[in-house]
């Protein structure tokens, strides 16, 4: 397998911090009691979840669902399957899911939908890596760090089964 690097260590280092002002300018939570809930969408948020969250200036939580619709391959089955469900109750929450990549939008719109109606305050979404060319049409994304061409990327917590998950950059995954 034959590894493109296109987006850099540095860039996503970069990039996660000017998410973060925007975040933080957005929520305004340093003024106010409660704390926002960070929903890490696993495996591959972590990374990013980990690095966003210390970039915060102000108290989170962090929960996690794990959510599946690759199942080992490297196109979506567009089937999307919870494997994990949150530990904590968001309602009246202010909720922010973090996401690695928006491929299809499949499973964002799948917990988007889920998480809704769990009757959170608001529900927004910062992802790493969106694939506008996969899905058509944009999808409702409030924060993106990059967009990508339609390829299959590996790399700060994208796998492809199971490999490569700790690659400090993104890169494309060829066969040859």
């Amino acid at each position: 397998m034959e590894r493109e690097a296109i987006v850099s260590e540095a860039a996503i280092q970069r990039r996660v911090a000017e998410l973060a002002d925007q975040i933080c300018r957005e929520y305004g939570l340093e003024k106010r009691e409660d704390r926002l809930l960070l929903v890490g969408v696993l495996k591959g948020s972590f990374h990013f979840l980990s690095d966003l969250s210390r970039q915060l200036s102000f108290d989170v939580e962090v929960d996690f669902i794990s959510v599946s619709s690759y199942a080992g391959e490297k196109k979506s089955s567009g089937i999307v399957q919870i494997r994990k469900d949150l530990d904590t109750n968001i309602e009246g929450r202010d909720v922010l899911i973090v996401e690695d990549i928006v491929d299809t939008g499949a499973t964002l719109r799948h917990l988007r939908e889920l998480l809704g109606t769990r009757k959170p305050r608001s529900l927004r979404v910062v992802s790493l890596l969106s694939k506008l060319q996969a899905r058509g049409i944009p999808s409702d994304i409030e924060y993106i760090g990059f967009e990508i061409p339609d390829e299959f990327v590996v790399g700060y917590g994208l796998d492809y089964g199971e490999r490569f998950r700790n690659l400090p950059y993104i890169a494309i995954l060829r066969e040859g």
